[in-house]
């Protein structure tokens, strides 16, 4: 229980900033996605879960980002629900992350296989034509590489089933 909570905390300062990485060191994921323009509903959503922890640098993390087109798919009662709900919305959000560093050529290796993130429940990889699914979501972007770990962009929001 105690690593999942540190796990949580972790994940979230993954994703939120509280400084900015100097311009000499490689940006962390949180640097990674705080800079992307198309992740500032997921920001938004870390902030409201109460994620925003600043990282102490360690550890190393594969996020699967869903964007802003990727919220606008949840239905705006579904999302008000969740935004309304915050343990819910903790669940969702710690579903985006992977313990390790899992860069493409990694994932695609793990084809028919499941992936647990953070939040303990397991995603299907499917590789087929060159496209890689995580569950529903499809990599749209992927090895964004950071300091602690890399990200994935991805055009669909993870659902955890528990």
């Amino acid at each position: 229980m105690k690593s999942k909570l540190i796990a949580a905390f972790s994940f979230a300062a993954l994703v939120f900033a509280a400084a900015p990485a100097r311009a000499e060191e490689p940006k962390t994921i949180a640097g990674i996605v705080a800079g992307s323009k198309d992740h500032t509903i997921l920001l938004e959503l870390v902030k409201e879960a109460g994620l925003a922890e600043t990282l102490s640098g360690k550890g190393e993390w594969t996020v699967f980002a869903p964007t802003d087109a990727a919220f606008k798919k949840i239905d705006a009662d579904t999302l008000k629900k969740v935004k309304g709900d915050k343990e819910l919305l903790k669940k969702i959000l710690m579903a985006h992350a992977v313990k390790g560093t899992w860069v493409a050529a990694d994932v695609v290796k793990l084809d028919g296989k499941e992936v647990e993130t953070l939040q303990g429940t397991s995603f299907k990889i499917t590789v087929k034509d060159k496209t890689v699914m995580v569950g529903d979501a499809k990599v749209t972007a992927a090895d964004l590489k950071a300091s602690n770990g890399v990200v994935h962009v991805i055009d669909t929001v993870l659902m955890p089933a528990k």
